[in-house]
């Protein structure tokens, strides 16, 4: 009997929307939760019972935008996180409540368009400003579209307060007594530093076998983690504490161990469990402030062996109080964040979001009724790349939209027809969807559900009552414009996400190639362009793994790039390997080998930048090498590995160099 065909896997575009449902399940941060519960509610509250229920609503907006931005971050980067979105979101409503004044009709599509060209070019500079970027486009729609008998400026003031209600309690709550956050926690920037010699102790157990390149890809997200908590959005001129400059030491050291594990994962010699263990001594020292005691090395017996026995010393010393070699932060800076803007991706995502909202503000005046910013202000939020796939994000918007109508629904006529209750209970429902955000940021469609009553409360407190279903319509048609969108050429689709995150990636890997060959590069520097490249290229991944899953004919296409990406990790990784070589006295490689490498390199961002096909890196032949995966085998490109210090530093760059000639000849 013939075995039956396999029934054929639906396409990850249609299935991705339920692959977040995994992520649901998890602890539940009962801090936020508290902040929630407290925020929206007894902001609008405030306002119903001072018979000011419009100045509430506004408030509580602000509250809500601010709870969406509360993500799990340290103190100080809570404050930029959440307070720049907010003055992005006043500057929104001063303009949206100018605009509607003064262009009532048909015209202020045109205006909200060019709002949408600032919006989509400051959304393109990195994470926190494409919240801010979201939020100034949603509030200029809201204000443009909601009526509200207060002047612009005030009702920018109200949405500043409501944030500014958030933003105290995020910042004072931890510091009671008593409070949901225990103050037997460790803080923040401490926790972070102690994650980076957690996923190192997984790195050093993971050498030798095939959990490595896993595992490195997670030192590299605690990294990232770590500098963001350390460095990263911080008030300016702020001159960081005792506390902060030791962690910050024991942040950089860690790149010194950090370095010496990526080689000895390329060695692919394991490590004896003691010896693995060492990372995790010092991740209990950073927790706990006490002494990390005997830390074991491996033995020196190869390049990698003898850089660890140096790191550790390293470490012992700086754990000991001396302060460690700066590195300094890691991140774009100013010229890179402008061309950011100013670039392709930025002009294109920016003509994305202006079309985007212009049509939807169009269509939505073109509609009866007089509360017709919903349809563009859910367009605004739909065109954001950052919430996933496009097709997921409109499934999980219009199901989750859905979800919440029927529930507000549903309590309106309960609880509606009660006499005293009709102010009541839509504050009772901001206040309990409010507390869920912090829940509900897992999945989209969730975040949608209970976002949607909130949004529903507000604005039947502000005078739109039994207009649900109008609103779930208004949603329909939003999907459908972003959708249209979606198809048509140059507006920032996911081949320019894939196309500037992958060329950024490809020019920090030349970069930090072209400094651990340079002779008088510094340690530090070349630590720092290390840990940029690992940083571009996990962001290239991300790109790419959201590229995959998108509608035909892009996800097929992009993911594709999947493999170059983990290519480019391991040419990061021989590049380190190769650096440890030279500084323990092996010979340098061949002068046109790396010069061969980097006009690899440097022609593949060009044509990844370009959108052309790379051109063939020229390799001189060897017996038996022809079109080979880059995993190769070191037998297969020379002789076994002799376990001393003293060989050759050409080695891993002869590895890259033929797995990037593969790459470029696939």
């Amino acid at each position: 009997m013939r075995a039956p065909y396999p029934r054929p896997a639906p396409p990850n575009w249609l299935t991705h929307p339920l692959h977040g449902a995994r992520g649901l399940r998890g602890p539940v941060p009962w801090a936020a939760v508290a902040r929630g519960a407290l925020g929206v509610g007894p902001v609008l509250a405030a306002g119903v019972a001072a018979g000011q229920t419009s100045a509430g609503v506004t408030a509580g907006l602000g509250a809500m935008f601010a709870h969406i931005n509360d993500r799990p971050a340290t103190r100080a980067t809570r404050l930029v996180r959440i307070g720049l979105p907010a003055l992005a979101g006043a500057v929104g409503m001063l303009t949206g409540a100018w605009l509607g004044t003064l262009w009532p009709g048909a015209w202020i599509a045109l205006a909200l368009a060019a709002v949408g060209l600032v919006s989509g070019a400051i959304s393109a500079i990195g994470p926190v400003c494409s919240s801010a970027g979201v939020q100034l486009m949603v509030v200029c729609v809201v204000g443009s579209g909601m009526p509200a008998p207060e002047t612009p400026p005030v009702r920018a003031g109200l949405l500043l307060a409501g944030a500014a209600w958030v933003l105290a309690m995020a910042w004072l709550l931890p510091l009671f007594p008593g409070s949901v956050r225990l103050r037997t926690s460790l803080p923040d920037e401490r926790r972070a530093v102690a994650a980076v010699y957690d996923a190192l102790a997984d790195l050093m157990a993971a050498v030798g076998t095939e959990r490595g390149q896993a595992a490195r890809r997670r030192l590299t997200a605690a990294y990232d983690a770590a500098y963001e908590s350390l460095y990263g959005h911080r008030i300016p001129l702020h001159r960081p504490d005792a506390g902060l400059r030791r962690l910050r030491d024991l942040l950089a050291v860690a790149g010194a161990l950090s370095e010496t594990a990526v080689t000895l994962l390329w060695e692919g010699k394991p490590l004896p469990a003691r010896v693995a263990r060492t990372p995790a001594l010092l991740a209990r020292s950073v927790r706990t402030g006490r002494p990390p005691g005997p830390l074991p090395a491996p033995a020196p017996h190869t390049a990698g062996g003898l850089a660890a026995h140096r790191a550790v010393l390293l470490v012992a010393r700086v754990f000991d109080g001396e302060p460690a070699p700066a590195v300094g932060a890691v991140g774009p800076g100013l010229r890179q964040r402008l061309r950011r803007v100013l670039g392709p991706a930025g002009r294109e995502y920016a003509a994305r979001v202006a079309l985007c909202v212009g049509v939807a503000t169009a269509l939505a005046k073109s509609l009866p009724g007089e509360h017709w910013y919903w349809l563009p202000a859910t367009a605004a939020f739909l065109v954001k790349p950052d919430m996933g796939p496009l097709v997921s994000r409109a499934v999980s918007r219009a199901f989750g939209t859905a979800v919440g109508v029927a529930v507000f629904a549903g309590l309106a006529a309960l609880l509606g027809p009660l006499a005293g209750a009709d102010e009541v209970w839509p504050v009772a429902v901001a206040a309990v969807c409010s507390a869920l955000i912090p829940v509900s940021v897992r999945h989209f469609a969730l975040q949608t559900a209970v976002l949607t009553p909130l949004l529903l409360s507000l604005v039947y407190l502000g005078g739109d009552r039994g207009a649900e279903y109008a609103r779930l319509a208004d949603t329909l048609l939003a999907c459908a414009v972003v959708l249209a969108a979606g198809v048509l050429p140059g507006l920032g689709g996911p081949r320019a996400q894939v196309s500037v995150r992958l060329s950024l990636a490809v020019r920090a890997t030349r970069d930090h190639l072209d400094r651990v060959l340079a002779a008088d590069a510094p340690y530090a520097v070349r630590l720092r362009l290390r840990r940029e490249a690992y940083r571009a290229l996990a962001e290239a991944r991300r790109a790419v793994e959201v590229a995959g899953a998108e509608h035909p004919p892009f996800g097929r296409d992009l993911a594709a790039w999947a493999p170059v990406v983990a290519a480019l990790e391991e040419i990061v990784d021989a590049a380190t390997a190769c650096g440890v070589r030279l500084d323990h006295g092996a010979p340098p490689p061949d002068t046109a080998l790396a010069d061969r490498l980097r006009a690899a390199l440097s022609d593949l961002a060009d044509a990844v930048a370009a959108r052309r096909p790379a051109c063939a890196v020229p390799c001189p032949s060897r017996p038996g090498v022809t079109r080979r995966r880059f995993a190769v085998t070191r037998a297969q490109l020379g002789e076994p590995y002799p376990h001393t210090v003293g060989d050759s530093a050409a080695r891993p760059l002869r590895e890259a160099h033929y797995g990037i000639r593969d790459l470029l000849s696939n």
